[in-house]
């Protein structure tokens, strides 16, 4: 998959930042651990049991979803309306033969729609028409309607602006207040330390240690992912 060794823990209610340099496996570790890629070996346990995520949609029904950091390719479908990219997971979920009705995908689009603040907010407007800030508020809602259990956030902020990322920074800590585990994986390391709860430092594919982020600053995340620590003695 990528990743050589990556032993982590998620608490319920945790937002777990990842930092690591660019080649690390960031990426690959959002993959593993959403289904995308398959483990060659090792274990994932939900609740203290073992699950077999072997497809996004085995992930998904488990209530583990994915944010890819490519959203032209795997994020919104910027032809498509706000409201049908919101329901879109949902109804792929339920599957061709048990359509939601158009007046409950309103409804469900309307109240994502509101909670996140999309603007503007015509449902039916082209995604493709709305600011990057607002697409990936979009994206973030598709997932969010399914209900999951943890989700991973594989650079949420990249390509916004200033305003916006502010915006997706508080409302992942507002997710985790409710309950919602989050892995945030961001090239950011000053964001990653604020919204995190703990760090886990990702160097060559392994996950070398996990620190609580009120013990980290930037510099020391940089030396962490930088230098092995056995070698700064």
């Amino acid at each position: 998959t990528g990743i050589i060794d990556a032993d982590v823990d998620l608490a319920e209610g945790e937002v777990l930042g990842v930092a690591g340099l660019l080649g690390s496996g960031r990426t690959a570790l959002a993959r593993a651990v959403t289904g995308v890629d398959r483990l060659d070996g090792g274990q994932v346990t939900i609740e203290g049991r073992p699950v077999r995520l072997n497809s996004p949609r085995k992930a998904m029904d488990l209530g583990v979803v994915y944010s890819s950091e490519n959203r032209r390719a795997e994020g919104v479908l910027g032809d498509m309306s706000v409201m049908d990219n919101i329901t879109l997971a949902l109804q792929a979920q339920r599957g061709a033969f048990d359509r939601i009705k158009p007046a409950r995908q309103r409804e469900l689009a309307a109240s994502w729609a509101d909670a996140l603040d999309i603007r503007p907010s015509d449902l039916d407007r082209p995604v493709r028409t709305l600011s990057g800030g607002n697409q990936q508020k979009v994206m973030l809602a598709r997932l969010l309607a399914l209900s999951p259990r943890v989700l991973v956030l594989d650079e949420p902020t990249r390509g916004i602006d200033v305003g916006a990322k502010v915006e997706i920074q508080n409302l992942v800590s507002d997710l985790a207040t409710n309950g919602l585990s989050v892995v945030f994986i961001s090239a950011e390391l000053e964001e990653v330390l604020r919204v995190s709860d703990r760090v886990a430092i990702l160097r060559d594919a392994r996950i070398v240690e996990t620190v609580t982020s009120g013990a980290l600053t930037v510099e020391s995340v940089l030396a962490l992912v930088a230098h092995p620590a056995s070698s700064e003695a």
